[in-house]
């Protein structure tokens, strides 16, 4: 993981400790002054947002201490992986595009960031400048590109 995905996800659990935490437990307080929780919808709502809440913490608790980071020295050109920005031209269409592999905790679909993980990302890693891809997408659409660049990038090692 790059070091500024790892900080992102510092500053979400501290974010759910400290803000999170204290907007629900008011919620709940507000929620049971109303009285019969039987049929209090307020209540059960709140609960249920304190359950994702909770739930996401202990998620990024269990993760963060096994987070990898990446370094300059991980992160080669000569092959498509994470931390890199991959140029590919479209086989069928003759667009070009470029996308960012990174974690999947760091996908940013509009800045170009797509998970090792995903069907693109999978199909990218481990391939050359000039090699050939053929994916197919979950719709079902089968997208050909042949990678004409691979660069490293700045944020995956600041």
């Amino acid at each position: 993981m790059s070091p500024s995905g790892l900080r992102a996800l510092e500053k979400e659990l501290d974010d759910l400790k400290t803000n999170r935490r204290k907007e629900i437990a008011e919620k709940i307080k507000v929620a049971l002054s109303y009285g019969d929780l039987s049929e209090n919808s307020e209540y059960d709502s709140a609960k249920n947002e304190q359950a994702i809440v909770e739930a996401r913490i202990a998620q990024l608790e269990k993760m963060l201490p096994l987070v990898k980071l990446l370094d300059e020295s991980d992160i080669t050109t000569d092959i498509a992986g994470i931390g890199r920005i991959i140029k590919v031209k479209d086989l069928d269409f003759g667009d070009e595009e470029q996308f960012i592999i990174v974690s999947s905790s760091e996908v940013d679909a509009e800045s170009g960031k797509i998970s090792d993980e995903s069907p693109v990302g999978r199909a990218l890693i481990g391939k050359k400048v000039g090699d050939q891809v053929e994916i197919t997408v979950p719709s079902g659409a089968v997208i050909r590109y042949e990678i004409t660049g691979i660069e490293m990038h700045k944020e995956s090692i600041n």
